[in-house]
């Protein structure tokens, strides 16, 4: 059984259920996916269209295809749509720390993370921007975030809203040989 930053021994077509939680332990969405591969950027879910996603009060069937990608290192998850997206995001970038997969048997892989709220978004209709700065600052004194903590997610967050809007790979969504653009068309295959 792995655990642990790295995922260990994954196979593409894997399947792969992200598991986050927030600060306080409580559970936030569980996303499943099949696992594409590994760049230098980290490790590639594809999550398809039609999966089934939920959170405590909340649940749905995803509108459309998405990646998500599992940095090697960095303090975040980051999730990727294209032009078959119904809405406005093209990336939605969670910041998140304690990263940790765990093999459930051959063939599953669990990916836990603990979602810090603070969400790097470029969208076509408001641009690059950072979302939920109110309830990283909520939870920040109600989960009793500690400072080396707090003062990580917002370095991290500013370089992440740098990266995001200067379309720095793998954040380069707007070109055709993009890198999420290959791993769209690999998880398609």
């Amino acid at each position: 059984m792995s655990g642990g930053r790295e995922p260990g021994v994954l196979q593409p077509g894997d399947l792969v259920v992200a598991r986050n939680r927030k600060w306080d332990g409580k559970a936030h969405w569980v996303v499943p996916g099949r696992y594409l591969g590994e760049d230098i950027h980290g490790w590639w879910i594809f999550q398809g269209k039609g999966e089934f996603c939920a959170r405590p009060g909340a649940a749905f069937y995803t509108a459309s295809d998405a990646l998500l990608l599992v940095p090697r290192t960095g303090e975040y998850v980051a999730t990727f749509y294209d032009d078959t997206y119904p809405g406005d995001f093209r990336i939605y970038v969670d910041l998140a720390t304690a990263h940790e997969w765990k093999t459930i048997r051959p063939g599953v892989t669990e990916f836990h993370l603990i979602d810090m709220d603070l969400d790097v978004i470029r969208s076509t209709v408001r641009g690059v921007f950072v979302d939920d700065e109110d309830e990283f600052e909520e939870h920040r004194i109600h989960m009793g975030y500690p400072g080396e903590t707090v003062s990580a997610m917002r370095t991290e967050c500013a370089v992440l809203l740098a990266a995001v809007s200067t379309m720095e790979a793998p954040f380069d969504v707007a070109s055709p040989g993009s890198v999420s653009a290959e791993w769209f068309t690999k998880g398609r295959a």
